[in-house]
C-alpha cells in the first residue's frame, strides 16, 4: 500500500484543508435548510457541541493513522467524487419542494405506483429520511451518496472506512488475501468500493434489498476483478452455512425493526465460518454516547426513522454476544460506532 510518508505535511494539509471547506459550507447550508423548513431544533448546549466537535477531529486523526499504519492506502483520503456530488445537487435541489410537502403530509408511504410492493417487508415500505421514493428507485439511489455526504458534513465514507482496519488486521493474521467477503446491505456500494481499493483480490458479495440500488452499486464497482450483487432479504440470505470468511455491514440496524435486527444477526452467524469476521458500523448508541442523547435524538425527529429510538437504547454488543459472536473491540467513531466480532472457532 502506499503511504503518505513520501509527503506527509503537504498531504495532511491537503486533506485538512478538504474536510474543514466541506464541513464549513455543509453546516451552513443545513442551517440555511433549517431556516427554510422552520425546524424547531436548534443548535446542540454548548458542550455537547463540544463533544460531537471532538469526535470529529479524533475520527479526522484516526483516518490519518490508519494510512500511516498501512490498513489502507492513501488515496482513500482524496477518493471522494466530488465532481460528481457537485452535479448531482442541482438535482437534490429539485427534489427539496417534493421533500418538503412530504414532510408536511407525514406521508412516509409516498412510494412508486410502478413497484411491487409485496415483494418487501413491511418496514422497509417507507420514505426513510424523507427522500424521494424511498430506497425504491434507480432516482433515489443516484441522489443517495451526495445526500449523505451533504448530512454528513463530508464524514460519511470516512466512517464507512473505519471497518477497513479490522479487516486489513483479520488478512494479515490470516496470510491470505483472497477470502470471501459479504456486505450485507450494500446499498450502492460505496463500502465495498473502499474495501476493493484497500484489498483488492479480495473475492465479494453485494447483497441489498433493493434491486435498484444494486444497479448503481454495479457500476461503482465495475471494475472490481471479483464482485456479485445478490438483490435478496438479509433476514433469510441465500447462502450455504459457513460459506464467507468475513462479514461487514454499514448502517443498516438503525432502520431495522428488533425482530429484524436479531434475524439478521443469526443469518450473519450463519453463514458465518468458524473463527470468521463480523464487522459492523452503525449509529453510535447510549450505551457508550450517552453525551450525545440530544443529538440522536434530533436526528429521529428531524428524519423519518421510526426504528430510531428503540435502536440508540438496544446495545450491539449485547445483541451480537445473545446470538453466539465473541464481540472483541467496540470504537466510538464520530457519530457512528464499529463493532469487531468473531464467530467462535
Amino acid at each position: 500500500m502506499d503511504t503518505m510518508n513520501s509527503t506527509p505535511m503537504l498531504a495532511r494539509a491537503a486533506y485538512r484543508a478538504q474536510h474543514t471547506s466541506m464541513i464549513w459550507s455543509s453546516t451552513m447550508a443545513q442551517m440555511a435548510l433549517r431556516r427554510v423548513t422552520r425546524s424547531k431544533i436548534g443548535p446542540p448546549p454548548p458542550d455537547v457541541q463540544e463533544s460531537v466537535d471532538q469526535r470529529l477531529r479524533e475520527l479526522l486523526d484516526r483516518d490519518l493513522a490508519n494510512v500511516d499504519a498501512g490498513h489502507y492506502p492513501a488515496s482513500l483520503l482524496f477518493q471522494m467524487p466530488v465532481r460528481e456530488y457537485a452535479k448531482t445537487f442541482p438535482r437534490l435541489l429539485r427534489e427539496f419542494p417534493r421533500v418538503l410537502a412530504r414532510i408536511a403530509r407525514r406521508d412516509y408511504k409516498d412510494l412508486p405506483k410502478d413497484v411491487d410492493l409485496a415483494k418487501y417487508p413491511p418496514y422497509f415500505r417507507r420514505t426513510f429520511h424523507w427522500q424521494t421514493d424511498g430506497y425504491l428507485s434507480k432516482r433515489s439511489a443516484e441522489l443517495y451518496d451526495a445526500g449523505v455526504e451533504f448530512l454528513f458534513a463530508g464524514t460519511a465514507d470516512i466512517m464507512r472506512r473505519q471497518i477497513i482496519p479490522p479487516i486489513s488486521k483479520f488478512i494479515k493474521e490470516r496470510g491470505a488475501d483472497d477470502a470471501r467477503l459479504l456486505d450485507v446491505a450494500a446499498g450502492t456500494g460505496r463500502t465495498l468500493s473502499q474495501i476493493a481499493i484497500a484489498h483488492p483480490k479480495l473475492r465479494l458479495t453485494a447483497l441489498d434489498l433493493s434491486p435498484f440500488y444494486l444497479q448503481v452499486a454495479r457500476k461503482q464497482l465495475r471494475d472490481v476483478a471479483d464482485v456479485s450483487f445478490v438483490a435478496e432479504n438479509a433476514e433469510a440470505m441465500p447462502f450455504q452455512d459457513a460459506h464467507f470468511d468475513m462479514v461487514t455491514s454499514v448502517y443498516l440496524f438503525h432502520e431495522l425493526p428488533k425482530n429484524a435486527r436479531r434475524n439478521v444477526f443469526r443469518e450473519m452467524f450463519r453463514v458465518l465460518r468458524p473463527g470468521g469476521l463480523l464487522v459492523i458500523e452503525d449509529s453510535a448508541q447510549l450505551a457508550e454516547s450517552a453525551e450525545l442523547a440530544e443529538v440522536l435524538g434530533n436526528f429521529s425527529q428531524e428524519f423519518h426513522e421510526p426504528f430510531y429510538a428503540d435502536y440508540v437504547r438496544d446495545d450491539l454488543r449485547a445483541a451480537l454476544e445473545a446470538t453466539g459472536f465473541d464481540v472483541e473491540e467496540v470504537q466510538e467513531c464520530f457519530v457512528a460506532k464499529v463493532v469487531v466480532a468473531r464467530k467462535p472457532a
